[in-house]
């Protein structure tokens, strides 16, 4: 069975559901978006036991969310609506796959890599330019040091540069990389090997891994909105970073 929002689209068999974000060519995550996919994984996590995100047309799986909601006026809204599927998808009990292809930045990142699993083709790219419009990526800030350590989330999130999938598998970011043509495939293969198993054992496992990583997710990722809205947000470079995107322009920092 398959449904359509303007935005998602999704795909069920069984008790596994592929969700689409279809807002090419780069399926950008805007507010109306966010609101969409929150009302669709409201419904699809109660009836099934694996999601598939996956992103539409041939450019990416996403380039995360929508800079001009990022002004001073919708970021509030913007991180609550965004944050609110996080939150969500960390108290489900289904497991949950990110089918990567092209461009995986910024919020798309922190999607995908939110994940329980990655499979990603060898082009794909990762990465969260945040900084480079004077801000940073909350949810990346909390689950990058447990995924790739302290020392490659540092990397990644200081410099805002993009990695291809075999080194994001390397750091810990991606779970199998396969050939360009070959996505859907592996993405088969994966759900083929965890359905010969029990649910129930498999949900098991899942938290007791989950607890054992230690990670309060939602505990640090308030501290991390309170860091971004509280303060990041009322630096001047923050929103001249913002300004500067819009405007098609290089930044100019002051530093404070």
């Amino acid at each position: 069975m398959t449904t359509q929002t303007s935005t998602i689209r999704v795909r069920t068999e069984g008790r596994t559901a592929w969700i689409t974000l279809d807002r090419p060519p780069l399926n950008i995550l805007d507010i109306a978006m966010m609101h969409e996919l929150d009302h669709v994984l409201t419904d699809v996590i109660k009836r099934s036991d694996f999601i598939v995100f996956e992103g539409a047309g041939p450019k990416g799986f996403s380039a995360g969310a929508e800079v001009k909601d990022h002004t001073p006026d919708r970021v509030a809204e913007m991180l609550r609506s965004f944050h609110a599927i996080f939150r969500m998808l960390a108290r489900a009990d289904c497991v949950t796959i990110a089918a990567v292809h092209g461009a995986c930045l910024g919020g798309g990142c922190e999607l995908a890599t939110f994940c329980n699993f990655v499979v990603a083709t060898e082009s794909a790219k990762f990465g969260q330019p945040e900084i480079k419009l004077g801000c940073f990526p909350p949810v990346a800030v909390v689950t990058f040091p447990m995924l790739a350590g302290l020392r490659a989330s540092l990397d990644l999130i200081l410099t805002g540069r993009t990695i291809l999938a075999p080194e994001a598998k390397q750091l810990g970011l991606v779970t199998r990389v396969v050939p360009d043509d070959a996505l859907a495939a592996g993405v088969d293969e994966l759900l083929g090997d965890l359905r010969k198993l029990s649910p129930a054992v498999i949900h098991l496992a899942r938290w007791g891994l989950l607890d054992r990583a230690g990670m309060d997710f939602e505990k640090h990722l308030r501290d991390a909105e309170e860091l971004y809205l509280d303060e990041l947000m009322k630096t001047e470079d923050a929103q001249e970073g913002i300004r500067a995107f819009l405007e098609k322009r290089a930044p100019v920092w002051q530093g404070r």
